[in-house]
């Protein structure tokens, strides 16, 4: 039997994220926009603004409301609480550098690839890549870096909890060659992706192993196709990017 003041509590706790998720991603808005946009009624939105206010979660700019700089706080805590995420951010830094490129470094969480560090190269092209965006697993190099490190029964998961969503043509679209592609990144120890997001953009990534063998992130560098053609890609970039794991996955064990 469920318990009817859990079911309440949970359910405004779905709606105080959908709210801060909704401000997020609309760069601030109007109570009335939000309660329209949420299927929410006006007076359950602004109380839980008011809440949010109180708290110094949300602050109310004129007639719209944006979130608050309290967030960076725990920005800036959840990228330091685990060590490999502090070590990872000089070493993204020197591959935009060297390379020119836009790096990054994830990690998964829930199922998804999830934006630790980014840095854009001189060259960089840009795109909607910030810390904290998600990723699908299935199409980007590094998720699928660490997709294809993952236990196969962990892997199945993900697949069932978030499917096999269709960013562009080149995305996996079977779970028959997803898996392919997953063998073939293990074998040659780098993942590849070949306009699967974002058309044009190529990107390749490599695992970064934990102690315990299980991946605790992954390096990627992405770049427009014509750059990233694959004379570059395999005399350079792997290397790079596989000596870059290389010295965190070692920093990581002794630090």
């Amino acid at each position: 039997m469920s318990d009817p003041t859990k079911d309440r509590s949970v359910k405004s706790t779905r709606t105080t994220f959908r709210i801060i998720e909704a401000l997020e991603a609309s760069d601030g808005a109007r109570l009335t926009d939000l309660a329209a946009d949420l299927d929410l009624a006006k007076s359950t939105v602004h109380q839980q603004l008011s809440a949010l206010g109180e708290i110094g979660y949300v602050v109310q700019e004129g007639t719209e409301y944006q979130l608050g700089l309290k967030f960076l706080d725990l920005k800036e805590y959840v990228r330091a609480r685990k060590p490999a995420y502090k070590l990872a951010e000089p070493l993204v830094e020197e591959l935009a550098d060297e390379t020119g490129e836009r790096a990054q470094f994830f990690a998964e969480e829930h199922g998804r690839a999830v934006y630790v560090h980014t840095k854009q190269g001189e060259h960089a092209v840009q795109a909607d890549r910030r810390v904290g965006k998600q990723r699908y697993l299935h199409s980007s190099a590094g998720g699928k870096a660490i997709l294809a490190h993952l236990p196969e029964e962990r892997i199945e998961a993900v697949i069932e909890q978030w499917g096999l969503p269709q960013e562009t043509d080149n995305t996996h679209a079977t779970r028959e060659s997803l898996f392919e592609d997953l063998a073939e990144i293990r074998n040659r120890g780098y993942s590849l992706n070949k306009a699967e997001s974002i058309s044009g953009l190529w990107s390749v990534g490599v695992p970064v192993m934990g102690p315990d063998g299980l991946p605790v992130g992954a390096f990627s560098i992405s770049g427009p196709r014509h750059r990233m053609k694959a004379d570059r890609i395999h005399d350079s970039m792997v290397d790079l990017l596989l000596g870059t794991a290389n010295e965190l996955e070692l920093n990581i064990a002794y630090s």
